[in-house]
């Protein structure tokens, strides 16, 4: 994938493309960025497992060829999957997503309540302080 066919929206810049690991550029993955440990686990991983479970007899030696691929069919999905959510994203406006950020930052402060009787139903609330439970004799 060449850098001016790339889409204004991709997280990779152009020029660090080529300082990602194989894995990734071969996948073509554009939003997942998968680190070089990441995509050795991926990779090699997904062939030292199957390699294990066709040793213990487990599955047949297809496994060998068929779980790296299957790996990097689920990542590359995931790829995919997280672009949709993105370009979607781009669509909400700008007012909604101020709004959204507006209720979901968190207030950091002291904020004023003001206590109406009828506000919560069922619960006295006095100034008065409450005195400590009797305790019953410990003779008994």
């Amino acid at each position: 994938m060449t850098g001016a066919n790339r889409p204004a929206w991709a997280t990779i810049p152009v020029d660090e493309e080529r300082y990602r690991p194989l894995y990734a550029r071969l996948l073509g993955l554009r939003f997942v960025n998968p680190g070089g440990v990441l995509c050795f686990l991926f990779f090699e991983g997904a062939i030292a497992l199957a390699v294990l479970l066709a040793l213990a007899e487990l599955v047949s030696w297809w496994a060998v060829l068929v779980l790296p691929v299957v790996v990097a069919a689920m990542v590359k999905l995931n790829d995919m999957v997280a672009a949709i959510v993105v370009r979607s994203a781009a669509l909400v406006p700008e007012q909604e997503r101020d709004r959204f950020r507006r209720q979901m930052e968190p207030v950091v402060g002291r904020a004023r309540v003001e206590w109406i009787s009828h506000s919560v139903p069922g619960v006295v609330i006095t100034a008065d302080p409450v005195p400590p439970p009797r305790r019953a004799n410990p003779s008994d």
